[in-house]
């Protein structure tokens, strides 16, 4: 059984965990789904995204970018955890491939979801979908350890399996004069993520999460983020339809600055108010290159410029250093429960929503109402309302045992 929030927050206060990090991952999952739910002509455009040629940012160009920041943050105490376990740094190299790899393949199934041709695959769309995050939770769920139910869990995993053969099987897009399959056009949301994180995990397992080294390879893929920008990496093009992400920098360099701001936390040197100072120093700098950078590229998350990047990391910085303060200095926590039990568990907090989406499209329930509101106040009050649903949605399911664990 799953603790009440109260009694996880007691908990994790005797263990000392940061909850900062929990809190802050969850918020930017919040404001992912409110960012995500919003019926755009209706809303101001500084919530929203900017277009790629356009040099600016609203809050939509931060949060996914905010998220990365903080999947760098919990990367060495993830590490640290398996290693008490027992785990050698290959096993856990191992479960870092698995888990980047699973993010992709679960990116890129994601993105076809919208390229199917119901007629060509003979069933709908919507139940295509609903049928894909059906398997996703059997196959990557984390159910519980049980000697009694221990086959049942195999049965439910390998039907979640079964399940997404049959719908690649039976999946085409296109027409019905040109058929085709499934396109790696790009990698998604999850599939950045993946890629991000197998950078960052890498680097934290072998450099052992220590200041310096973390820091001048987060430097290095800035460099990296910059020349791309530039043209200057046209030699490896031939790797980029796989190892594009990687080779352009900017995600890596977004998820190894949360992971050096990391090694600044677990510096047991430093006390909790001069890792204030330090990190809020570092998030001043960042902007202060952002807008240096910015001479030369303008802000665009769409193309991923290194301004927007630096600039993205700096408020990451400066929120997260208030955050740190304000929860695990002065232990002002209660406020963030819900948000710190979304952000533990964050690819169930972020995919469940879609499962409620694809299965009202399909059935024509039209609960989205807000949705197609002008009026900015409805528009933007009914998307927060539906972020805070799924947020209290998911603590439902972890209480029934449904969160996903790669």
């Amino acid at each position: 059984m799953y603790l009440d929030s109260a009694s996880e927050l007691k908990m994790e206060k005797k263990s000392h965990r940061i909850l900062s990090i929990d809190i802050m991952r969850g918020l930017t999952l919040f404001l992912m789904l409110f960012v995500n739910d919003l019926y755009e002509p209706g809303v101001p455009k500084w919530l929203l995204h900017t277009e790629g040629s356009v040099d600016g940012m609203g809050l939509a160009d931060w949060v996914f970018p905010g998220f990365l920041f903080m999947v760098g943050m919990s990367i060495p105490y993830a590490i640290a955890s398996r290693r008490k376990k027992g785990e050698a740094t290959m096993d856990i190299f191992g479960h870092i491939l698995i888990r980047s790899m699973s993010l992709l393949l679960i990116g890129v199934l994601m993105l076809n979801s919208g390229r199917i041709n119901s007629e060509l695959s003979g069933i709908d769309r919507n139940l295509w979908a609903v049928l894909l995050y059906i398997s996703v939770f059997l196959i990557w769920n984390a159910y519980p350890q049980s000697i009694v139910l221990k086959n049942l869990f195999i049965g439910l995993k390998l039907l979640g399996v079964i399940t997404l053969i049959v719908l690649l099987v039976i999946f085409k897009a296109g027409e019905i004069d040109d058929p085709s399959w499934l396109k790696i056009e790009w990698w998604g949301i999850l599939g950045l993520i993946g890629w991000g994180y197998f950078v960052a995990a890498t680097a934290g397992l072998f450099l052992k999460s220590r200041f310096w080294p973390v820091f001048f390879l987060w430097l290095f893929f800035v460099g990296l983020n910059i020349l791309s920008q530039l043209g200057l990496t046209e030699a490896l093009n031939f790797l980029k339809p796989v190892f594009g992400v990687i080779i352009d920098g900017n995600v890596p360099a977004i998820v190894l600055a949360g992971l050096t701001v990391s090694t600044i936390l677990t510096n047991k040197e430093l006390g909790s108010k001069r890792i204030v100072v330090v990190i809020t120093i570092l998030g001043f700098a960042c902007l202060g290159i952002g807008f240096f950078l910015r001479n030369w590229f303008i802000l665009s998350k769409i193309y991923g410029t290194p301004s927007w990047a630096m600039v993205c990391n700096g408020i990451s910085m400066l929120v997260y250093a208030f955050l740190f303060f304000l929860i695990d200095v002065k232990g002002v926590s209660k406020w963030g429960l819900a948000f710190g039990a979304a952000g533990k568990n964050s690819l169930t907090t972020y995919l469940a929503p879609d499962v409620i989406y694809f299965i009202c499209w399909g059935m024509g329930f039209h609960v989205f109402l807000y949705k197609q509101e002008m009026n900015p106040l409805v528009a933007v009050a009914g998307s927060l309302g539906w972020s805070a649903l799924m947020i209290g949605f998911y603590i439902l399911l972890s209480k029934i045992n449904i969160r996903l664990k790669l």
